[in-house]
């Protein structure tokens, strides 16, 4: 069984190998962000050209104009991209690891080097302005592979790391995007191993409940496409259809995580979950279903949702370094979308430092979920409730 563990390993490293040998691997440069934009003079600034001042306006550029093409990286993050070493973007050497709030300022001007960004999508400038946001502004606007990837960015997915407890995280811009990565760079180790189409027997299996959210579905149904995977649906949570891999459901029952611990252990497959709905609700520091049934080392891959209980707004990936790179590189719902914007960034990092500390959040939500249940007699697992009514037209005809 420990043999089945590692081939997936060795499956990414190879299609990693020759990635890197067609040099097109892709790496993240985190930027780092200098301090608050200036904008206190705008505040006693008349606009001749909007005398309602509602919406501030000028006739020409001004001191935060600069912050949209001025960016600042550190040392070894730029000589890392100088020679073209690969990276998931964990460049800062530690420099943000265990910094209080306070000391981050002081932090950051240590070893940085100021660049011009020449290829960003903020053509006008507006990113920076102070009627767009304070603080950074929307930050760098393009593809986080390109200028859009941020030590807000780093930070966040540091945290979700830290709280999935795996190596790694990739933040995406939604949760369907995370997924529609996923199963895209999964499809693409067969193909990258067999060096074009791979045959029958060399796609990658995927086995996917038969109540899977649209975004798994779309993703498994374009892995097929390419031909480089192919998709068995079993019963929702029949464990006697499922030999290979999982990602799960939005019905408000749990997948029985702890038999699929067992299954992986037995047959070797590489255990993904979407945990969209888990994450920050469930288990004693809201790690979600994997700590809630005591089974996060079973779970390789874990993806979720920032715009459920985080209050907010994105998608990650949490993975080993060896799985970011492969879907930073191949994931292209990833690829070709630009990065999440840094205010909504610091603000899901700071919701998952809340989330985690402020356990009687979660108390609260797990009290109404049991008064649910005494009120209405209706047997319920979690917050997630859902009342099957039929067709499509009568669940609307009820919604109203």
């Amino acid at each position: 069984m420990e043999v089945n563990g590692c081939l997936w390993d060795m499956w990414v490293e190879e299609a990693l190998s020759k990635l890197e040998s067609l040099k097109v691997l892709r790496s993240l440069r985190p930027i780092q962000l200098s301090g608050e934009i200036a904008r206190q003079s705008t505040c006693n600034e008349t606009s001749p050209s909007n005398p309602s001042q509602e919406f501030q306006v000028f006739d020409g550029p001004r001191e935060w104009d600069r912050a949209s093409v001025e960016v600042n990286i550190s040392e070894s993050t730029f000589q890392k991209w100088l020679h073209d070493v690969p990276s998931s973007g964990d460049d800062n050497d530690g420099m943000y690891d265990n910094i209080r709030a306070d000391d981050k300022a002081e932090a950051s001007k240590r070893k940085l080097r100021k660049l011009i960004i020449f290829s960003g999508n903020d053509y006008l400038g507006l990113s920076s302005h102070p009627m767009a946001a304070q603080a950074h502004g929307m930050g760098p606007r393009g593809s986080a592979l390109i200028c859009g990837y941020t030590n807000y960015h780093r930070l966040l997915e540091s945290s979700l790391a830290d709280l999935k407890r795996k190596e790694d995280c990739l933040l995406c811009p939604t949760g369907f995007s995370a997924n529609m990565a996923f199963m895209t760079a999964v499809g693409n180790i067969g193909l990258l191993i067999a060096g074009g189409k791979p045959s029958k027997d060399d796609r990658v299996a995927i086995f996917s409940d038969a109540l899977n959210h649209a975004s798994i579905i779309d993703g498994i149904r374009l892995a097929e496409k390419q031909g480089n995977a192919v998709a068995f649906v079993y019963r929702h949570c029949d464990m006697s259809h499922l030999d290979a891999l999982l990602l799960f459901s939005m019905d408000g029952d749990f997948a029985p995580m702890t038999e699929l611990a067992k299954l992986r252990k037995k047959h070797g497959f590489l255990f993904v979950i979407d945990d969209a709905h888990a994450t920050f609700v469930c288990g004693k520091s809201g790690g979600g279903a994997a700590e809630m049934f005591n089974c996060e080392t079973d779970v390789d891959i874990c993806i979720g949702t920032l715009s459920k209980a985080a209050g907010c707004h994105g998608g990650f990936i949490a993975c080993s370094k060896k799985w970011k790179l492969l879907i930073q590189s191949r994931g292209r719902s990833f690829i070709f979308s630009t990065s999440t914007p840094v205010p909504v960034a610091a603000a899901a990092h700071a919701a998952v430092i809340v989330a985690k500390e402020e356990a009687w959040r979660r108390n609260a939500i797990w009290k109404r979920v049991q008064d649910f249940h005494a009120s209405t007699g209706i047997q319920v697992e979690s917050h997630i409730i859902s009342l099957i009514v039929g067709r499509e037209d009568k669940a609307l005809q009820a919604s109203r």
